[in-house]
């Protein structure tokens, strides 16, 4: 494509920059690239390729730029973070040709959080694209795009609420406590929505993921409810249908990939079997932390697994939330040392306030899985649960 391009003499244009020279890597946070970001940011995003020379704008040869480090690209996003207020995530860094014409190209996603700012000394200003060149925001530029950003925030929550409220709708709350949990995209997805065969691959990479954090054995796993094998087509969604029927339906799950990019899971949570010397059936207001910890894991992998396979590595809004609407306290109990029943420092709630988060797609497993033990502890925090019982703690 480079070679065409150039062959072409494509023109630089608001969404693409051609550039001949990397910035050594000592210089980036001082050099023209951080205000190229935020500008392409402040666009719509876009393109910088490094490894083009260029003429009036247009293409007209390649040149190598040399060998890429892992420290050079994990510098060049940190600077898009550091330099830039607010911080450009999910930059894409693609390595392109052969020695001799090697080249790196920055993929800029378009941002919901624009107006961005670059600061030097004391002063700053908020760069945008005109055609092929960079200038700087006017108040009024400034004044407009500050409105979108807060008209986006509002039509996002209102968006994340109405999901949360109709997964809610319907369920027995006042018989047993649901467990709902939604995680959308800031940007909704629009490159790329799973087919089937996608599907069942994510759902098949999910399984593994999510007991490689939270053993079985620890809790009860809403992925063991679902029919995982027959994802199931439903209002711009894969579904993921409940088969926990008869003797099994205290465990009842429902969990669904949107096209979107959402993910979303309600499931019985209240009511559970517990086993082992105090075999019982628990009261529908009375839920295990060890459940709720297994229900976020399942949910935060299969979040990693989907937007993996349809390319949304954008920061995500996630609320968890546990209706219950029966006369008795919602109580959220653990075990002791020995495993057995604790509900010693438990907080009986009138109601459970939801839980929200940003989760970050665009870090490693480690720093996933920090995330996912916050959510997580702050899920059971609420009720007085202090620790997580699961092999999360294992991610700390």
């Amino acid at each position: 494509m480079l070679d065409d391009a150039t062959a072409a003499g494509i023109a630089e244009t608001d969404q693409l920059d051609w550039k001949s020279r990397l910035p050594p890597e000592g210089t980036l946070a001082q050099s023209d690239l951080v205000k190229d970001i935020a500008a392409f940011a402040n666009s719509g995003g876009g393109l910088v390729v490094f490894g083009i020379t260029e003429r009036d704008t247009k293409a007209t040869g390649r040149v190598d730029v040399g060998d890429v480090t892992e420290s050079y690209e994990r510098t060049l996003r940190r600077v898009a973070v550091t330099g830039i207020q607010p911080p450009v995530f999910g930059l894409d860094i693609v390595r392109a040709g052969n020695e001799g014409k090697r080249a790196l190209v920055v993929v800029v996603p378009p941002s919901v959080d624009a107006p961005h700012l670059i600061y030097r000394g004391n002063y700053f200003g908020a760069p945008v694209r005109n055609h092929a060149d960079t200038e700087w925001m006017r108040e009024r530029q400034l004044e407009a795009l500050y409105r979108i950003r807060l008209d986006e925030r509002r039509n996002a929550d209102s968006a994340l609420f109405d999901l949360y409220d109709e997964l809610a709708a319907g369920r027995a709350t006042s018989e047993r406590a649901w467990l709902i949990i939604v995680a959308q995209p800031r940007l909704p997805v629009t490159t790329h929505h799973l087919d089937r065969a996608e599907m069942q691959q994510v759902v098949c990479d999910t399984e593994p993921r999510a007991l490689g954090w939270a053993r079985r054995s620890a809790g009860v796993h809403p992925l063991e409810a679902v029919d995982r094998l027959n994802p199931r087509r439903g209002l711009r969604r894969w579904v993921l249908v409940n088969e926990a029927n008869g003797s099994r339906s205290w465990r009842e799950a429902w969990m669904a990939v949107h096209d979107s990019g959402a993910v979303s899971l309600a499931q019985a949570i209240g009511g559970h079997r517990i086993s082992g010397s105090e075999m019982a059936t628990l009261p529908g207001n009375r839920v295990r932390s060890a459940h709720i910890e297994c229900s976020v894991v399942d949910v935060m992998a299969l979040l990693r697994e989907a937007t993996s396979a349809m390319g949304a590595m954008s920061e995500y809004a996630v609320v968890l939330g546990i209706e219950w609407a029966g006369d008795e306290p919602l109580v959220v109990e653990t075990v002791d040392g020995s495993g057995f029943r604790f509900d010693g420092t438990s907080i009986p709630l009138a109601r459970y306030t939801k839980v929200r988060s940003a989760i970050r797609l665009d870090v490693d497993e480690a720093a996933y899985l920090e995330q996912v033990c916050a959510l997580a502890l702050d899920a059971v925090n609420q009720g007085g649960v202090q620790n997580l019982q699961t092999m999360l703690q294992s991610a700390r």
